[in-house]
Parts: structure tokens; sequence; C-alpha cells
């Protein structure tokens, strides 16, 4: 999950820097909904006991 996370912070930080506002906005919001989850999921696991697939 994080690396999709900061995958598409990349891409939205690259069409920033290019001036696309609607492309940059929208793939900084599925990082963050990406990261969200992803913490979400490593505190589960952690409470669980149950490691990630790998």
């Amino acid at each position: 999950m994080f690396s999709w996370a900061l995958t598409f912070l990349i891409v939205g930080l690259i069409a920033g820097v290019l001036g696309l506002s609607g492309i940059a906005g929208t793939a900084t919001n599925i990082a963050w909904i990406l990261f969200v989850i992803g913490v979400v999921l490593a505190i589960v696991f952690f409470i669980t006991g149950r490691k990630p697939p790998v």
C-alpha cells in the first residue's frame, strides 16, 4: 500500500510542477487514501498479531 501511495504522490508532484492541477489533485487524493488504508491495515495486523502477506 505504501509503495502505491508513494507512486501516486510522486505522480501528483510531477503533475503539479508541470501545471496539470486536475491530475495533481486526483493523484494526491489517491495517495492520501492509500496511505490511510495502509496505516489502518498495519494497525489491524499489529493488534491481531498477523503478518502481512509478502
